[in-house]
């Protein structure tokens, strides 16, 4: 680590010692392609799983087991033992990805990982295999013997939106209790800011599918009575979003935040919104980031422009993402969803609306306890800063079930992302160097929790 001003002592030097190791082995886990959402990378997901189980064991696991539901994808399930009287802390990652949205678009191979000005670029280098070895540098660091008893659970379908996940707390409910658990799958809002997140968007995606005619028609002989299935499509999936660019459902939950406000400029640089184009919404950025709901279009069945021929489409399908502001309910806001776009067709199209990928609930924190005063100690400690308390936009399927499983469990969400990750996106990175100060806080963490005052 670049972090010259931390007082030696025996943790960040153990550390200091984990890092080149874990650098290297995320690059190992970075050249996986662990695409579960697509079928044809199945067998590498799969490989992906196989390589953090033997990360595990060779960071002193005393038992690793690899865990599925059916259909599911295969998660990593490891334990090291407590040490008498001291608390259980389940710590979690995922190490499926995302899609890649173009090899070509990348700087970058996208599964070659590269560093650039300190940055490691690479699918999945941010999100989030960077957590899953943040977690086994730590145990590491502690030669497999931390102060704390440790479950790791790493998934390998939280891109798909972890739909066998209560299946699996289910059947391994006793070998994932614990007393305290750290997710590793958010951001803070700079490198030298920690954070800890403190509320999550819920999610639910649908499959709309517009049909019109039995087969494709000439667009001359028919065009002008007889209309589309693309631009019936287009009609319905434009009553999304209102004039200012609300999300225009019925019946969703829209919060408020008192977060200070986002600096417009910097929010627009890291985003990368070409210039004149408009943010959308109301309210303030932090509001409309992790307060209120957001509708998107993430694909549409259409024939390509260059293989477009002159026909009215028979039908035409959209896949749609609905974000649900914290204190909303996934099962609810789907059917308020599916009743907007049915109600929105035009011209008497027929109309199929049908679940897609799994749902995630929204979350809301109370950062109040013993656990959080150890991870503020601790963050303070490691970054030379105070952590600040941060929504995210985005949404981790497996906390609400977690939470709801394991009631008595403090929720610590962290992360090594940044606004400049650009995770999901093009040229996803890490910073490296806050990679190594999120390291040091987590095993900081460990130490507190253990009953270890915090060094230094």
């Amino acid at each position: 680590m670049s972090d010259a001003a931390l007082p030696p002592s025996p943790v960040t030097t153990a550390v200091e010692a984990a890092l080149p190791g874990a650098r290297a082995d995320l690059e190992r886990l970075v050249r996986i392609p662990s695409i579960w959402a697509d079928p044809a990378h199945a067998d590498d997901t799969r490989r992906s799983a196989d390589a953090v189980a033997e990360l595990a064991r060779a960071a002193g696991a005393a038992d690793v087991s690899l865990i599925e539901a059916e259909g599911g994808a295969p998660a990593v399930l490891a334990h090291w033992p407590a040490p008498a009287g001291a608390p259980t802390v389940l710590l979690y990652a995922h190490h499926d990805v995302q899609p890649t949205g173009g090899d070509e678009h990348w700087t970058s191979p996208p599964f070659e990982p590269t560093e650039r000005a300190g940055r490691l670029y690479g699918r999945g280098a941010a999100d989030d295999k960077a957590g899953v070895m943040t977690h086994l540098a730590v145990l590491r660091a502690y030669d497999g013997r931390p102060p704390v008893g440790v479950t790791l659970f790493v998934e390998g379908e939280e891109e798909s939106g972890s739909p066998t996940l209560p299946a699996l707390l289910r059947a391994h409910h006793d070998a994932l209790a614990c007393d305290v658990i750290v997710i590793a799958d958010a951001a803070n809002p700079a490198v030298d800011v920690p954070a800890l997140t403190t509320s999550l968007r819920g999610l639910v995606d649908v499959v709309i599918e517009v049909s019109m005619l039995e087969r494709p028609v000439h667009s001359g002989v028919y065009g002008g009575p007889v209309g589309d299935a693309l631009t019936a499509l287009c009609r319905t999936l434009a009553s999304l979003h209102d004039e200012h660019g609300e999300v225009a459902v019925p019946g969703l939950v829209h919060g408020t935040s008192q977060a200070p406000e986002f600096d417009e400029a910097t929010f627009r640089s890291d985003v990368g919104l070409l210039d004149g184009v408009e943010l959308i919404g109301c309210g303030t950025i932090p509001e409309r980031a992790w307060n209120k709901p957001a509708a998107a279009v993430l694909g549409i069945d259409a024939p390509r422009v260059d293989e477009s021929s002159n026909v009215l489409l028979p039908r035409a399908r959209a896949a749609v993402s609905l974000r649900l502001a914290p204190g909303d309910d996934a099962a609810k806001a789907r059917d308020a969803l599916t009743e907007h776009l049915r109600a929105h067709v035009p011209w008497g199209a027929h109309v199929d609306v049908r679940p897609h990928h799994g749902t995630a609930e929204p979350f809301s924190i109370d950062a109040t306890g013993a656990a959080y005063d150890a991870a503020r100690r601790s963050f303070a400690h490691a970054f030379g800063t105070d952590a600040v308390e941060t929504g995210i936009g985005g949404s981790i399927p497996f906390i609400a079930e977690f939470a709801r499983t394991f009631p008595g469990a403090a929720v610590l969400v962290t992360g090594v992302g940044d606004p400049a990750s650009r995770w999901h996106g093009i040229d996803e990175s890490l910073d490296l160097g806050m990679f190594g100060r999120g390291v040091l806080a987590e095993a900081l963490l460990l130490a507190d929790l253990g009953g270890i005052a915090v060094d230094g």
